[in-house]
């Protein structure tokens, strides 16, 4: 065989081969008859591999015969302090039962998540922890079914049978909102994340549970954001806050969008919480340093990435997947100082 090309990879020869990437691998790793691939096209993949040049690693290899005791975390954005405390709580709790972890940022992209997989999955990792960028979890699902140990944290699917972890988002939105309208809020304006996410979508439904509670039924005027930015969070506040002079509250579905909303409320001259009651999903640093110190839905994030350690680690010694799917952790109400109490009348 021919000196592998410095841009060679695995997906090339996959491409080549006109095979998924897990066949490709299976192939050059010696397993194409334990996974019943014919021979001729096992052929086509070796070829493949010889005309581009390309030698399956040596810690690829290894995979078959022992571990390598490193886990692969991937999240969509290691500079926002969830994401980035989920991964520093993996890699205690896997370092703790004596595991590494390569931990990867996909940049907010889907096709980087995708290439990032097929990298670590066929190389050196022996389990995944992935926090999803998109709504489709075809390449999520074929690793799964590949028998890796595979642990979805934080923007979860509905049905699934992957091993998934998440906060319990209906519970924690009903608290909040029910905090709200305790103080007599009942316009209340709602910055929402990336609608068809399971938290986006469980917090939306954690609102509407809450106001028809009171027999208020919540209007899609009254909805706005498509992001979990402080980007999205300043400009959806803006809009809801002109073109809805009613409300009296907002609930946003993270601290970015709170923090993008608090800045809207300070440029249209409103107060918080005399003008304007503010309450969100989500607790990061610097919530409680703000001027007027945030009432906040605490995700235990450090619980999040340890579960889901855990969860690997247990498939990984009792070599198949856990029972119990979905698993839900439970949020606290940090009731500071951003809400404020409205007349009934």
């Amino acid at each position: 065989m021919p000196e592998a090309h410095s841009n060679s990879t695995l997906s090339d020869v996959a491409r080549e081969a006109n095979v998924s990437v897990s066949t490709a691998s299976r192939v050059l790793n010696g397993l194409a008859e334990k996974y019943r691939i014919s021979r001729a096209t096992a052929q086509l993949v070796r070829d493949s591999a010889d005309k581009l040049g390309f030698r399956p690693s040596q810690v690829a290899r290894s995979l078959r015969l022992k571990r390598t005791g490193l886990f692969g975390i991937i999240v969509p954005d290691l500079s926002n302090p969830f994401f980035s405390s989920i991964a520093r709580s993996v890699t205690v709790a896997a370092e703790a039962e004596g595991f590494s972890a390569i931990l990867a940022d996909s940049g907010g992209s889907v096709e980087k998540e995708k290439n990032l997989i097929d990298q670590l999955t066929t190389r050196s990792v022996e389990a995944l922890i992935v926090c999803p960028v998109g709504l489709d979890f075809e390449h999520l699902e074929n690793v799964h079914q590949q028998g890796i140990p595979l642990v979805v944290v934080d923007r979860c699917k509905a049905k699934s049978s992957m091993v998934q972890v998440t906060s319990d988002h209906i519970t924690g939105t009903r608290t909040a909102m029910d905090l709200l309208l305790r103080n007599g809020h009942r316009h209340i304006g709602v910055l929402q994340g990336i609608a068809g996410t399971l938290p986006c979508d469980q917090r939306l439904q954690g609102v509407k549970e809450a106001l028809a509670e009171v027999g208020v039924r919540l209007h899609p005027v009254m909805v706005a954001g498509n992001e979990f930015s402080y980007e999205s969070g300043y400009e959806s506040a803006r809009k809801l806050l002109t073109t809805n002079p009613q409300i009296t509250a907002l609930f946003a579905m993270s601290t970015p969008n709170a923090f993008g909303a608090y800045q809207a409320a300070i440029e249209l001259g409103l107060r918080v919480p005399d003008d304007l009651s503010l309450v969100c999903f989500d607790d990061v640093a610097f919530a409680d340093f703000m001027q007027v110190p945030l009432t906040t839905v605490s995700q235990d994030v450090l619980e999040l990435g340890r579960l889901a350690a855990s969860l690997v680690i247990d498939q990984l010694s009792q070599g198949k997947s856990p029972v119990q799917k979905m698993h839900k952790v439970p949020v606290t109400l940090l009731n500071r100082a951003s809400v404020g109490k409205m007349s009934l009348s």
